[in-house]
This record gives structure tokens, sequence and C-alpha cells, in this order.
């Protein structure tokens, strides 16, 4: 039996967990009403070469699925010791997870999805989430082996009653930078019973980032960028800063954080023309249902603010889908490769 100390794995490190509700209460936000694509069986693709950009489907390794090793024991992210003896029907409670698990191979044995996991192979599956609440009854209906959830997943009332019941509930804390995908990805894997394919998922996701970034410019600026959350229907209008979980994706990208670099710690400030005028961002990078949800590039020049910016004068905006951003995980690559082009490029958006 692997233990999850040196001789198996601590499952990710804890301590980030307040600022990281705010976030993922907006990202639930922002995918309520981004809806999923459409359905689709989880077959595998040539490895050799990374897919076109897509935020509507994954990538399952190569090979056939690989078959779990169990049980193991692991330590969650919350301090509980986890033994996983059976993983023939999983939970991942955020779309982060779920594209893991379907990426490992193991999509197959999922048998419920959070609202978050909009690609096209969980489409059918029954969503266990009310809003930003994990629905407890709903989750043990599925009659799961294993709950896989975020450190920010909640209420911990639902958490506590899923393992009052009896089922492993394995909790990761929330990525935040490219660096935290190596460990997410082998935890996931060393959780399931499956490590050797949590190694050549790592590999070929860090092949695949290793050769977007090969292709950035070399010279040049590097131009300033702000993320910013808008969610038009709620009225949401906000900056991120050094904890948005964006500034990792930016500066890899070969761009500035704008927030950050403007002394922007937290993770989330509400918008102001103040703020952005310290920001002076080059090039605003949004959520694609947020663009849409303020009516586009046109309604977003109409915030305070943002039409007076370096980027608003000249209509550079990023967009990348919501379901993808900032998931941290075998899809980055891709997340990367948009950024980049859109960043770099000069076009400017209609």
């Amino acid at each position: 039996m692997r233990t999850a100390s040196k001789g198996g794995r601590t499952v990710d490190r804890a301590g980030r967990r307040g600022p990281l509700r705010t976030l993922a209460g907006l990202l639930v936000l922002a995918l309520a009403v981004a809806g999923c694509g459409s359905a689709g069986a989880g077959s595998g693709e040539p490895d050799d070469a990374a897919p076109a950009a897509s935020a509507d489907r994954v990538e399952p390794l190569s090979g056939p699925p690989p078959e779990p090793a169990l049980p193991v024991t692991v330590t969650s992210a919350d301090g509980t010791e986890v033994t996983v003896e059976a993983a023939d029907r999983i939970v991942p409670l955020s779309g982060s997870l779920a594209e893991i698990v379907f990426t490992l191979g193991l999509g197959d044995r999922v048998v419920a999805r959070d609202i978050t996991a909009t690609f096209e192979q969980a489409e059918d599956l029954p969503v266990v989430t009310r809003g930003h609440d994990v629905s407890a009854e709903g989750v043990l209906s599925q009659r799961p082996d294993v709950v896989l959830a975020e450190s920010t997943t909640g209420p911990e009332e639902s958490i506590d009653q899923i393992r009052s019941a009896g089922v492993p509930v394995l909790v990761l804390d929330a990525a935040l930078a490219l660096e935290d995908i190596e460990p997410r990805i082998a935890a996931v894997a060393e959780a399931l019973g499956v490590p050797a394919a949590g190694e050549d998922l790592n590999e070929r996701t860090a092949d695949r980032i290793a050769a977007v970034q090969a292709d950035l410019p070399a010279d040049g600026d590097r131009p300033r960028v702000a993320f910013l959350y808008l969610r038009g229907s709620a009225s949401v209008y906000l900056l991120g800063g050094a904890e948005s979980g964006a500034a990792s994706l930016i500066e890899a990208a070969g761009g500035v954080d704008a927030g950050k670099e403007s002394g922007l710690d937290k993770d989330f400030t509400p918008i102001t023309s103040e703020a952005l005028a310290t920001a002076a961002p080059d090039v605003i990078l949004v959520m694609t249902k947020g663009l849409e949800s303020v009516g586009g590039v046109d309604g977003m020049l109409e915030i305070p603010g943002i039409a007076q910016t370096p980027a608003g004068m000249n209509r550079r905006v990023a967009s990348i889908d919501d379901g993808v951003l900032l998931n941290y995980g075998p899809r980055t690559d891709e997340v990367l490769a948009s950024l980049a082009e859109q960043i770099h490029g000069d076009g400017t958006a209609e």
C-alpha cells in the first residue's frame, strides 16, 4: 500500500484557501451561463503533436486506458488520510480535476460532474452542484467510489456529509501557476492508482508547454496585460491582481501582468478609472463569456476607465474560453499558444 509522504505523495500544499474562495465563486458564476459543447466520446488522438486549440474537448493519452492499481492511501490537502480502494465510479468536483481524470484515460469511470466541467466528453454527465455549492445528496446518489475536490469546494458541510457516508474525498489545493501542474496531475494519478499514466501525462504536458514557449518572440517589449473579470448580467467588473490565477499564464506567454505589476497583491479589485490608469495595460485579457456578457468589445469600452487605457484606445483584447483559461492542466499549452498569439499580435478586436 502506497502512502502519501515521500514514499507516496502529499496531495498538494495547503494555505491558499482564503482568496481562492472569491475566484472559485466568480468562475462558477461565469461558467453557469457558459454551457457545454456537444456530446462526444473520448477516444484518444496521436500524442506526437498538440491538437488545434479547442475549449470543447480534452485529449486522452494514447493507447488503452490505464487499469488502477488499488488500494492506495494519500494525504488530502485538508490533512485527512484518504484510502482509495476502488475507482470505478469517480466524481471530480471541478472542471479542472475532471479534465485531468479524462485526460488520464479514466473518463469512462466518471459518473457526475461539476458545472465548470464544460468540455464535450463530460456533457451528458449529471451535474451535482447548485451554483457554487456541492449537493451532498446529488453526489451520494451516484454511489461514488472516490470524490475529488478542490480546497475551494464547498460548503464544508457537504464534504463532511459525503465523508460521513464512507466515501473517500480527496481535497487538492487549487492551482494558481504553471508550476502547480506537475504535482497536481501526479497527485490525481496516484490517488486513482495510475501513477505511470500521470508521469506520461506530465511529460506530454511539459513538452507541449515548452514547445509553445520556444516559439515566443525573442525581441521587443513585453506587453502589459490586464486580466479583467467581467459579468455584465451581475454588474461585476473586476481587475485581476497577483492572486487572480492569470499572472503565471501572462508571464509564461511573454507578457507582464499589469494588475500585479501595478501593486495589486490580492486576487481581484473592483475596476476603477484610477486602478486602470495605474495598470496601463497594452492588452486586456478576458474570458469569452465575460466579454459577451457586456456586449463585446464596444460594450466593454463603456465601462469607466477602459477606453482610456492603451489597450482600450487600440482595441487590443485577448479572449479565451471560460472553461479552460485558468485550469492549469493538460490543455495549458493550448491556452498559452492562444494567449501568446493574441497579446503579441498587432491585430485589434472588432
